[in-house]
């Protein structure tokens, strides 16, 4: 295989991989396994753990339903520096999540709605408790106010809700927002005022349809869907599509370990805190509507004793940084896959040039310039390669015409001469291998890295993670290809020399549908190619000419 046809086979190698990997994200997610399952009515959306009994059927009073498991009621409305939330009195479920500070992939000057039970999908956090006497996510609660806001000299916002029961059980469900922080404290209190002990259990699910977000690329698609994390079985993914073929795998218990739902740039999670018993679990509560969730023991509850049970919920942006802070694990979400390993300080790198330069377009230029330095000796030699092979190209046209189609002998001549001046034929096709990971590396980066989301550079590119809207990067990414196929050797055979001219035209084409981020590395890439590559060129040509044999 000569120099060019390895070139088209590495380029072409580049792009399968790119979809198969894709392909990997969204249709084989690792699968989970445990030894216990739960079984628990379809259409009913209470979880029943393995250890109690169902609980007793609701006697609330029931309005029109929103969908099989949800009814919709008075909504009380609570409004913080990063949220503006709706919680329906009906389970005290959060049903809508406006993030104020995130612009949604349609316009980024409106901003996104990541929780709602109204179209165009459904997605919503809901809570219950399960035991005789105790209200699930079906009951009616109250709340003293219709409206909370979070005033300007205040850390905290707190949103009281209360249950009472008719056997005198008390129970209040408490939401506590925290200024700058899109982790919100979900806490039950019990006050057992019956006659009787209580067992009781608490039960924390998201749920949510299989549309996939707003704005995810069709052509390589973003994983959507539930997660959960164990410290014995890792970062699992539960695939929409999988959920309720095997109960095996629809169950996990643990005493240690968080479950949220994914889309790009963002997830909800539940994140129970010490190391306690606790039951997770996914269901398929309709044909399009799925349920992830963790249940946790509260134990028995004495006759007028009390109880308290606090999960925190993170609704928000999948920021590496803040992701670490909150669980083990949680940071995983964020998913490189196979390249895991190269992009991970990619990123970090990125990060900090970032910080440094306070503009993502400018630290990817100079990410990379340093990645090009690193790898500076290697394109070397190999642009030297290319330099003399260039300097050879009329011998082997004469080798060409003395040979004619005696092909073994002109191989033959030709690797002799290659032996002679020193000269790897290959060589030229290194730099562009060894930038394959770091290419691909790069894609999943800017592809999940909420940080650059609608980050603007410079002129007509404002967001680095979307494609170039007049698709002048990719144009100018193609005039450097053809400036780099000038500085090389002309392939002696006509049909290859035609193939290389024409990938310029097909690889701008190819880029249209990439990140502009991307494409931008790749042009800078290019141009420091080429200055590199004209560099070694003119030394070469000063040099004294190749002995002819």
């Amino acid at each position: 295989m000569d120099t060019k046809r390895l070139i088209l086979f590495v380029v072409f190698s580049m792009s399968i991989f790119m979809l198969w990997d894709a392909w990997q994200r969204e249709q084989n997610p690792p699968p989970a396994t445990s030894q216990t399952a739960a079984q628990t009515p379809a259409n009913s959306g209470i979880p029943t753990p393995t250890q109690v009994a169902p609980p007793a059927p609701s006697s609330s009073t029931v309005t029109p339903a929103v969908n099989p498991q949800l009814t919709k009621g008075e909504r009380i409305k609570v409004k913080t520096d990063l949220f503006d939330a709706e919680i329906d009195v009906n389970g005290g479920d959060l049903r809508r999540m406006v993030l104020i500070k995130h612009g949604s992939a349609d316009d980024k000057k409106k901003p996104i709605v990541l929780l709602s039970d109204e179209a165009p999908h459904f997605y919503v956090a809901q809570t219950g408790l399960i035991g005789g006497g105790l209200p699930t996510h079906k009951e009616i609660f109250t709340a003293a106010a219709k409206e909370y806001a979070l005033s300007a000299d205040a850390q905290k916002l707190e949103v009281r809700l209360t249950w009472q029961g008719a056997n005198g059980v008390l129970v209040n469900k408490i939401y506590t927002f925290t200024r700058g922080s899109y982790l919100i404290d979900l806490a039950y209190e019990i006050r057992n005022a019956s006659s009787q002990t209580l067992k009781a259990d608490a039960y924390f699910q998201l749920l949510r349809d299989d549309t996939p977000p707003a704005g995810d690329s069709q052509f390589l698609p973003t994983y959507t869907g539930p997660a959960i994390y164990t410290e014995a079985q890792k970062f699992q993914k539960h695939a929409f599509g999988d959920i309720g073929k095997d109960a095996k795998t629809d169950t996990v218990v643990s005493k240690d370990g968080w479950v949220a739902i994914l889309q790009h740039y963002f997830l909800t999670a539940y994140l129970p805190q010490g190391a306690g018993q606790r039951e997770f679990y996914t269901k398929k509560l309709s044909d399009k509507l799925f349920a992830a969730g963790v249940i946790m023991p509260l134990g028995e509850i004495a006759p007028n004793a009390d109880a308290r049970l606090s999960v925190p919920l993170y609704v928000g942006p999948q920021e590496q940084e803040t992701l670490k802070q909150l669980a083990p694990g949680l940071d995983l979400a964020i998913d490189y896959g196979w390249l895991t390993v190269v992009a991970v300080p990619i990123f970090w790198l990125l990060n900090l040039l970032h910080k440094w330069i306070g503009n993502w377009g400018w630290a990817i230029i100079v990410l990379t310039i340093l990645i090009k330095g690193a790898f500076y000796p290697l394109s070397a030699a190999s642009y030297r390669s290319m330099a003399k092979m260039k300097l050879l190209a009329p011998r082997l046209q004469k080798m060409k015409e003395q040979y004619g189609d005696d092909r073994q002998k002109m191989h033959q001549a030709m690797m002799e001469m290659y032996k002679t001046e020193k000269i790897n034929p290959l060589g030229g096709c290194l730099p562009v291998v060894v930038q394959i990971p770091v290419f691909i590396a790069l894609y999943w980066v800017l592809l999940y890295s909420v940080e650059m989301r609608h980050a603007p550079f410079a002129l007509w590119i404002q967001d680095l993670t979307a494609t170039d809207p007049y698709y002048i990067l990719p144009i100018i990414m193609g005039l450097s290809m053809i400036v780099q196929t000038k500085l090389n050797p002309t392939p002696p055979d006509p049909i290859q020399a035609k193939v290389m001219m024409i990938m310029p035209v097909a690889f701008s084409i190819f880029f249209f549908w990439f990140p502009a981020g991307l494409v931008l590395y790749w042009v800078v890439n290019n141009i420091l190619s080429i200055a590199q590559q004209w560099r070694i060129n003119h030394v070469l040509g000063n040099a004294p000419k190749p002995v002819k044999r």
